[in-house]
């Protein structure tokens, strides 16, 4: 619970995988926690992680001796105060917690682990394996080790604040499968970004058949490895489907594979990325 950091906050297609479809494009990245839907475009490079909202409501009472607060009242020009009860300070108001929170199960796991006794869990160190940075056959960019590192690295700061197991930084992999069909979305001759995006079944403007496996989407503009893993935290089907938030086996077998394609033909710029995330065994 001492990661109070904070990463900054789609359209979901209607195309059913693992909870959620994948999104547009030209939804900024600092929507509302409570937005239904992935954000996938943004030109921000702000980050924000989940609240946490529980610290003000653990706000402590000073622990100043009632007989020195007592005495120092007593010596007052003017006593006008209740002497018996001066030492009961108000306890200030909590804030209310997050949607983003409430949504996800944060609030009740915090209260039940407080229950019995036990904290929320803390990170964990370590780096995932690399990526091999490939370029694909019309001059696409595909996965680098720092986009992997990217996504584990926020990946797990927002479990841990919204008091979530994290999952073994070793066990975030690269995906070729995935990575194979976002090239593909990528070298979609048309100029429309939108063209081939969207998940198994989706058709590209030159009738080439999809490849590849298939995941979690978001994509756009100026993202990264760590936006991504924001905007699939804050779309609700999406943060069901990679994060399980109410997953209560051992995350020891669970591996996240990650894939993200930077650029595009005919015009795209190396700044425009696709992701797909999937959880999986490892």
């Amino acid at each position: 619970m001492g990661l109070g950091i904070v990463f900054a906050t789609v359209l979901v297609l209607a195309l059913p995988f693992f909870g959620g479809g994948g999104p547009s494009f030209f939804v900024p990245a600092n929507a509302s926690e409570g937005s239904s839907g992935p954000i996938a475009a943004s030109t921000t490079s702000g980050l924000a992680v989940a609240s946490v909202d529980a610290a003000a409501a653990l706000a402590p009472v000073s622990n100043e001796p009632i007989a020195t607060l007592a005495s120092s009242v007593a010596k007052s020009a003017d006593v006008k105060v209740d002497v018996e009860h001066v030492a009961q300070k108000p306890v200030p108001k909590p804030l209310p917690p997050s949607a983003a929170a409430a949504a996800s199960g944060t609030n009740e796991r915090r209260a039940a682990r407080a229950a019995a006794g036990q904290s929320c869990p803390g990170n964990v160190g370590g780096a995932p394996g690399g990526a091999p940075s490939k370029v694909s056959a019309g001059g696409v960019g595909g996965t680098t080790s720092a986009d992997l590192a990217a996504f584990a690295s926020t990946y797990n700061a927002l479990r841990v604040a919204n008091c979530l197991d994290p999952i073994a930084m070793s066990h975030f992999r690269y995906d070729a499968c995935m990575e194979q069909r976002l090239f593909w979305m990528a070298e979609d001759p048309s100029t429309d970004p939108m063209s081939a995006w969207g998940h198994m079944g989706s058709v590209r403007s030159d009738g080439v058949p999809s490849v590849g496996c298939d995941g979690n989407l978001a994509g756009g503009s100026g993202n990264t490895g760590a936006t991504v893993a924001q905007k699939w935290w804050n779309s609700l089907s999406h943060r069901k489907s990679l994060y399980r938030p109410t997953f209560t086996g051992s995350v020891g077998g669970v591996c996240i594979y990650f894939a993200m394609t930077h650029g595009g033909i005919p015009n795209e710029p190396s700044s425009f990325t696709r992701a797909a995330a999937r959880w999986g065994g490892c």
